[in-house]
């Protein structure tokens, strides 16, 4: 997931390329060690910089996919035709290369086993990103917090994480559901076509378990969704949301 960086007062630090991950056609995970690295939590982004021969540089930021428990550091970049950094970063980065970063960033969109559930994530696109290191922070630390996630993407190909997913399936306190938005196997028993509230409210707890719910996507994606659960009755204090560009679902 990517998105505009913002300045801050971090550090950069030079991360290694240990190994280059296929996720689908056009989304690669970068495992990355950083000898210095501060730690981070789950939800946090770097911010990742490239620096042209004549000395253009250019700069965006990429949510963690690792869980804090992780040995490495794990960013999963989805290629923008259009983009400045991420065709580099899929198409052209190679193991032993070196990458420019600066982070962990950002404090309101984590989450910790500490803040307890029930616990609803809806992802949109590359928005399950996050989503991704919280799972994964949420098995290595164990505990009891439900968790339940709505992922919408265009179609199966473009399910990043999908067989680790599926393998979640084992644990009876998490359960992935998926939304295929544009095209889906013969035999799909899934919900076909975007969101809906009344697959919010199937997925969901009811609103007055209230559930705390993480919303991350393309904008359109995450505001749509936003105002239906405020619609069925969901607190809105309960529902942080973070957003991007246009790609997605």
């Amino acid at each position: 997931m990517a998105r505009e960086a913002l300045p801050g007062r971090l550090t950069w630090q030079l991360a290694t390329v240990v190994e280059l991950v296929d996720e689908t056609a056009r989304c690669k995970s970068l495992v990355l060690d950083l000898p210095a690295w501060p730690g981070h939590r789950a939800g946090q982004h770097v911010d990742v910089r490239l620096t042209a021969e004549d000395g253009y540089q250019a700069q965006r930021s990429y949510s963690i996919a690792s869980s804090p428990e992780d040995h490495n550091l794990v960013l999963t970049v989805e290629r923008l035709e259009d983009g400045e950094v991420s065709p580099y970063l899929v198409d052209e980065l190679r193991s032993g290369d070196e990458l420019e970063l600066r982070g962990p960033i950002g404090g309101y969109f984590v989450w910790d086993q500490s803040f307890g559930g029930p616990l609803l994530l809806i992802a949109g696109g590359s928005g399950v990103v996050p989503f991704h290191a919280m799972l994964r922070h949420r098995v290595a630390v164990g505990g009891e917090t439900a968790v339940r996630v709505l992922y919408s993407a265009r179609s199966l190909d473009e399910v990043l994480y999908r067989e680790e997913f599926l393998s979640l399936g084992s644990n009876e306190d998490i359960a992935v559901r998926l939304a295929l938005t544009r095209a889906w196997p013969d035999s799909w028993q899934g919900h076909r076509g975007r969101i809906t509230p009344e697959l919010l409210r199937d997925v969901s707890w009811p609103a007055e378990e209230r559930p705390l719910i993480y919303i991350c996507g393309p904008t359109a994606f995450v505001e749509t969704i936003a105002g239906q659960l405020v619609d069925i009755e969901h607190d809105p204090i309960r529902i942080r949301t973070e957003r991007f560009g246009p790609t997605g679902s």
